[in-house]
């Protein structure tokens, strides 16, 4: 072996023995995340204090509410407790806690709100069916011959309420009697059609939430935003 061929073979080694022996570089532990400070309660006033808090916030979040301006939060109720004038009029802000909240019950309920929609649009399609311009869908199933109910008449029906999953919800047949009722003390969707219907008629009513109940659930059995449908048959009309 010649000395440039014998030159090489050392650095070489040498090179590859520096390269095994090389430490890895060591990495840095990462920094504890930081404690949160837990307030200290001091006295009654102290607990009652941190628990309206609790509940102001455990009860909003369950309706839906996810953030506040905690900044303007706590401004306003230190106002309120200074008897300083507030920006906002009781009218206003009692529209916006509503509006807030109806903002959020519809997030909640887009699928729902999303498929009823979708349902109104092919049931309007369907023969037979007739849509008012409020809204409501209706369809004869055996029409009628008698007096037409006014706008306070008093009633008896006989009827069956599902949604729109075929869930049924009430039924005056399982009951075994009609039911009686004033046309102007029931949801707008049987306000407008009862009116519709003539003394010993059957009629299929497809109601949309918003002649229903609105956001509001009514029992555990109808939700929010709750497109209904109805099979009335109204047996009597009593005029007064």
């Amino acid at each position: 072996m010649n000395k440039i061929t014998l030159t090489l073979v050392v650095s070489l080694f040498a090179a590859t023995a520096m390269a095994q022996t090389k430490k890895a570089p060591v990495k840095k532990a990462p920094a504890p995340a930081a404690v949160k400070a837990v307030p200290e309660l001091k006295n009654g006033l102290d607990s009652a204090s941190y628990a309206f808090g609790i509940m102001m916030g455990t009860n909003l979040k369950g309706a839906g509410i996810t953030s506040l301006n905690y900044t303007l939060l706590n401004k306003a109720l230190t106002e309120a407790f200074q008897n300083e004038k507030a920006i906002l009029t009781t009218d206003e802000a009692q529209k916006a806690i509503s509006d807030l909240f109806q903002e959020s019950s519809k997030k909640q309920h887009a699928a729902s709100i999303a498929a009823g929609k979708a349902f109104f649009e092919k049931n309007k399609q369907v023969a037979g069916v007739v849509t008012t311009p409020s809204g409501l869908q209706y369809q004869v199933i055996t029409p009628g011959t008698g007096a037409k109910p006014g706008p306070t008449a008093s009633v008896k029906v006989h009827y069956k309420g599902t949604l729109l999953d075929g869930t049924q919800f009430d039924s005056s047949y399982d009951r075994g009697e009609p039911t009686p009722l004033s046309v102007n003390n029931v949801i707008a969707g049987w306000t407008e059609g009862l009116q519709l219907m003539q003394t010993g008629a059957k009629y299929k009513f497809f109601v949309p939430y918003t002649l229903a109940y609105g956001e509001r659930a009514a029992g555990p059995q109808i939700p929010a935003y709750s497109n209904l449908i109805f099979e009335i048959e109204l047996i009597s009309v009593d005029a007064k």
